[in-house]
């Protein structure tokens, strides 16, 4: 069955603070949704062609559904509201070629 990932590049940062609250929340969120984050927020980023050299997420899950359900969850959705307009992100939810 194909794993499932999420990627987050952030384009802006406004709030930090905002940032802040929802990293306290959605980590937990996503461990709970058996996610397992494989570059985190301090990781070095490449930028190229239209791309920004911000803040980039990757998680895996054992299969796309189970990331698309992560996403929806009670606890998921809890950190986005903290989130709010704190960011400007492109989120995607890609299923795996394996």
């Amino acid at each position: 069955m194909p794993k499932g990932y999420w990627v987050s590049s952030y384009r802006t940062i406004s709030d930090p603070e905002k940032l802040a609250a929802y990293d306290k929340l959605a980590g937990p969120a996503v461990e709970a949704a058996g996610g397992r984050l494989l570059a985190a927020r301090d990781s070095r980023v490449v930028a190229h062609d239209a791309g920004i050299a911000e803040r980039t997420i990757l998680i895996e899950f054992d299969s796309f559904e189970q990331a698309v359900a992560a996403r929806e969850s009670a606890a998921y959705q809890e950190a986005l509201a903290a989130l709010s307009d704190g960011v400007e992100r492109d989120f995607r939810i890609v299923e795996g070629t394996d």
